[in-house]
């Protein structure tokens, strides 16, 4: 069983379905089969997604940084992990970027590559919990929201590891290098 997990799976975790995540891979470990878990950081693809119509990205993230990993990479990790899983039984892999980024630098990479003005804002917890009760989502889905930035602030999302590389033998891809390569959102 080759198991998509998120970075930081742990029954405490700030970010609230990482803690999902865990009681699932220990599901699969009580199990009795073999087993793979790929924990993935936040996904490179999504950073444009979290600017607002404003060219402002909102999230209580502090100076914590994210090592967001493209969904490419996540892909070729697991096909590599596919291709021979008997030399993976029994392993996790952190699957993140080559660098964590604060969500300020998110913004500056941003706005110097597609020539737009993007900033971050920095919410208090109020300001979050108020921003996205507009969306009408269940509380839990709120908190899950609220709690990938908390969860970038307290440093959890700022593990930068080498498992891309060591899978799929290329390094993983940076924000700048994704931007340059896909066209706007």
């Amino acid at each position: 069983m080759v198991y998509t997990s998120f970075l930081g799976a742990a029954p405490d975790a700030t970010f609230t379905l990482a803690r999902d995540h865990h009681a699932t891979e220990e599901h699969l470990k009580a199990s009795g089969m073999a087993w793979t878990f790929l924990r993935d950081s936040l996904y490179l693809d999504f950073t444009e997604a979290l600017v607002g119509e404003d060219g402002v990205i909102r999230g209580p993230a502090g100076e914590g940084a994210c090592a967001f990993v493209a969904r490419a990479d996540v892909a070729r990790s697991a096909a590599a992990v596919l291709s021979d899983p008997a030399a993976h039984t029994n392993r996790t892999y952190d699957l993140t970027g080559p660098q964590a980024l604060t969500l300020d630098e998110v913004a500056s990479t941003i706005s110097a590559v597609r020539g737009t003005r993007v900033s971050h804002h920095d919410e208090t917890l109020d300001e979050a919990y108020a921003s996205r009760a507009g969306y009408g989502a269940p509380d839990w889905q709120v908190e899950a929201w609220v709690s990938t930035y908390t969860a970038i602030a307290d440093g959890t999302m700022a593990t930068v590891s080498s498992a891309v590389h060591e899978l799929t033998g290329s390094r993983p891809t940076s924000l700048e290098e994704y931007l340059r390569s896909t066209p706007p959102r």
